[in-house]
């Protein structure tokens, strides 16, 4: 269960650093908007990180934060970022439903803890696909473009 946890303690820091990089990106594209939410989204990741962190400490468990891979520098047009982010967040969810399976044979103690992040998964998705919804019906409108960017500029931290 232990190595279990500390995969996902990966994915979750994969995840972080993804979007922090994602969110340099589009800020030095002037996309400040766009740039705001993955800059919050990466803290929710961080978030999500810790929790899991703890979860293993509390157990008597040892964490193992091992090295995650540099991240790209260029990510393409808004529409292909959040195309990434939307495969990304679909690669979590595969990830979390596979670690809930396995843990509901063994620990259902730690079942309950991924279902609760394997449920909010179904959030993050979907404002992924959202986004990505909305990139591609304005796709060749800049205008649409820049509400959109403006309108994800107004996400707060939560």
């Amino acid at each position: 269960m232990e190595q279990l946890f500390n995969r996902l303690i990966e994915i979750e820091h994969v995840s972080t650093t993804l979007y922090l990089a994602m969110s340099a990106y589009m800020g030095k594209k002037n996309y400040t908007g766009m740039a705001n939410w993955l800059r919050l989204q990466s803290e929710e990741e961080r978030t999500h990180m810790l929790k899991l962190i703890d979860y293993v400490v509390d157990k008597d468990g040892t964490v193992q934060l091992s090295q995650i891979p540099a991240q790209p520098t260029d990510y393409g047009s808004p529409l292909e970022t959040f195309q990434k982010v939307l495969e990304h967040e679909q690669f979590v969810t595969n990830s979390y439903r596979q670690a809930f399976n396995y843990a509901n044979q063994t620990d259902p103690q730690a079942a309950v803890i991924i279902q609760d992040f394997l449920r909010e998964q179904i959030d993050e998705e979907a404002q992924s696909q959202t986004i990505v919804d909305r990139l591609k019906l304005g796709q060749d409108n800049p205008s649409a473009i820049l509400l959109l960017d403006q309108e994800l500029g107004q996400r707060q931290a939560v």
